[in-house]
Order: structure tokens, then sequence, then C-alpha cells
């Protein structure tokens, strides 16, 4: 039952044949720090997911990586048998190494792998969306997607994945995987301050796709602005909720995962987004970004 006394901010979107509440949640600040192990409270963890269940949220962002493997685990512990309603979005493309690091791993075995791992650890027979991370830890790389994303096509066509999407990749790989398969998402880094998909954004709205930004409040570099500031202090706000409302307002395919590892946390994050801005405000916070 949702615990709010309105809906989530942003009503819903869909996902191919799902629909998503454009609220979600990103699961990946539960895991332990640097996103590796396990987190410091684990019940603590499994009530953030329980929250965001009773909430409303029925869109959930993670990756096997993430951990690796604690997130999904701690999803499956909270929240299974899952709600018809419930959507869970994971990643392939990506795992790490002892220290922490991210690496690419998208030859067509890790991609069976992986999901396979994400099955297991979510108690799934079929994923509804799997991304497939493109680049590396810096950000995007130039090249052909289509050998990896073939071997995820396969994978839908034998059950295994309903729909499929991309990450922190480029529009030429977007474009490219469209003539592949239809997608359903992109989950690429953009925020208030950091605007380079811009033109990607409206095209996929036109088409019905999603776009999911992470880093929605600047990531490992909290968003700082003058303006995004001045415009929290006017409304009463802090400056994450602006940010969170600005992104809902900027595009309607727009779809924000916030993580955070505090109940309390996430629902100022959900009341937060639901913020009004002036046409004058509106202006205001466009600028930051140019």
């Amino acid at each position: 039952m949702n615990t709010l006394s309105a809906p989530l901010p942003g009503g819903t979107w869909p996902l191919g044949d799902l629909t998503v509440t454009r609220f979600g949640y990103g699961a990946m600040q539960l895991a332990g720090p640097g996103v590796m192990g396990p987190p410091a409270d684990h019940d603590g963890a499994l009530a953030v997911l329980r929250e965001a269940a009773a909430l409303g949220i029925t869109h959930i962002d993670t990756a096997g990586a993430y951990g690796p493997r604690v997130t999904n685990q701690l999803i499956r512990e909270a929240l299974h048998p899952y709600p018809a309603s419930l959507h869970i979005v994971t990643k392939v493309g990506a795992v790490r190494d002892q220290q922490g690091g991210w690496f690419p791993a998208r030859q067509p075995e890790d991609l069976r792998r992986a999901v396979r791992e994400n099955l297991e650890d979510l108690g799934l027979d079929s994923l509804d969306v799997v991304n497939l991370r493109l680049g590396d830890a810096q950000g995007t790389r130039p090249g052909s997607l289509a050998e990896p994303f073939e071997a995820l096509v396969e994978l839908q066509r034998q059950g295994l994945i309903r729909h499929l999407g991309v990450s922190n990749a480029t529009a030429e790989q977007v474009a490219e995987a469209q003539t592949i398969a239809p997608i359903v998402c992109v989950q690429n880094m953009y925020n208030l301050a950091y605007r380079q998909d811009d033109e990607l954004i409206d095209d996929l709205a036109e088409k019905g796709i999603a776009y999911v930004p992470f880093f929605p409040l600047g990531g490992f570099t909290p968003l700082q602005s003058t303006a995004l500031s001045a415009v929290a202090t006017r409304l009463d706000a802090t400056p994450m909720s602006v940010a969170l409302a600005w992104l809902l307002r900027r595009s309607p395919n727009i779809l924000l995962i916030p993580g955070t590892s505090s109940v309390a946390h996430l629902r100022e994050n959900v009341a937060g987004a639901g913020l009004s801005f002036s046409d004058e405000e509106l202006a205001e916070l466009d600028n930051i970004g140019h």
C-alpha cells in the first residue's frame, strides 16, 4: 500500500509492455563502501527496499556488479516474491576486481554468465529489463556494440530477458542498438549541470523510449551551483530535491533512480521530487547546464 498522502511525483512511463513509476529507486548504495561487500546495516538495507515498495515505487535499478551480487541478493531477501507491479532493471557488461575496480566484461560468455547470476540472485526465471553497460569507468567510448548486444538478443529469444536497453552509450551506439533489436531505455550520465544528452533525450521521447539518468545528483561529486542553491532557498527545499524535480520536468520520458541507504532520505527524495517551479525559476535552473 502507498504510504504517501499523494501519488509519486511524475506519474508513470512504459518500458515496453511494462509500466513503471517515473520515480524509481537505485539500489547501488545498499552495498558496502565503494559498492563492495555487504552493507554495514543489513536490516537497514532491507528496510529501505521495503519502504520503496510501500511508497508505491515500481522501478528498482540494480546490477550484478554492485557488491558484487550483494544488492541483488538484498532485493530478493527484502521483496521476493515480488508484487506483479514491481519491475527490476539490471545491467550486465562489467565486473569488479578485488580492489573495487570496474572492468568491461562484454564477451558473449561473460554476458551469459552475468544473466544467469542475476536470475539466480534475484530469484527470477526471466529478467524484466537488462541494460548492456558500454564504455568504461571513465565514461562512454565509441565503437560497435553489435557482438555483445546480439548476445543479449539471443538470451531474449530464449526467454531469459523480457526487454533490452543500453547504458553508458553514445548516441551512435543507441542508434546501432535499435537497428538490431528494440530497446526500451537508455541509462546514461545526465543531471542539471551535465547536459550532453539533451538532443538524445528529446529523440528518445519522440520514440517512446525511456531515458534514465545515472548520477542524477552528481554522483561521487554532488551538484554544486549558486543558482541551484538560490532556487532551493526560495522554495525552502534542499538543492538535491530541486535537482530531482527539475529532471522530472525536463522531459516526460526521464525516469529517476536516486539511491540511498536511509529510509528517511528515501522519503525526502520522493517528497522533494514533487516540487513545482515558476517559469522564472525553471529558466534559472535551465541556464546552469548551459
